[in-house]
């Protein structure tokens, strides 16, 4: 299943970083995730990109944000729910496609 299908799926309740850990094929992360959706990951980051973050090399960390930030219009989630009004499901398939390039 992919980060956004996972997002989608009626009745599969996972919010945007459980999603994106979802797509990479690491469900052993849902749990740690659970609190991370809504504007709840750490620095009020989107749990999209904070669950990209996580898993991305560390060398490739810099370029995720870089990129999330341009193409979003933000990185936390009050600044993209309120300012840019990039959607959720955007997010999760930019942080998704943003990990799956840095995993290579």
């Amino acid at each position: 299943m992919n980060a956004v299908e996972a997002f989608s799926l009626p009745g599969h309740p996972c919010n945007c970083a459980q999603a994106v850990a979802v797509g990479a094929g690491r469900e052993d992360l849902v749990s740690e995730l659970a609190a991370c959706g809504g504007g709840h990951a750490p620095e009020g980051r989107c749990g999209a990109l904070h669950a990209a973050l996580l898993l991305a090399p560390p060398e490739k960390q810099a370029a995720i944000l870089a990129q999330f930030q341009a193409e979003a219009g933000a990185m936390t989630c009050r600044e993209i729910k309120s300012g840019t009004r990039y959607p959720c499901v955007k997010c999760v398939e930019l942080a998704s496609r943003l990990l799956s390039e840095a995993q290579g």
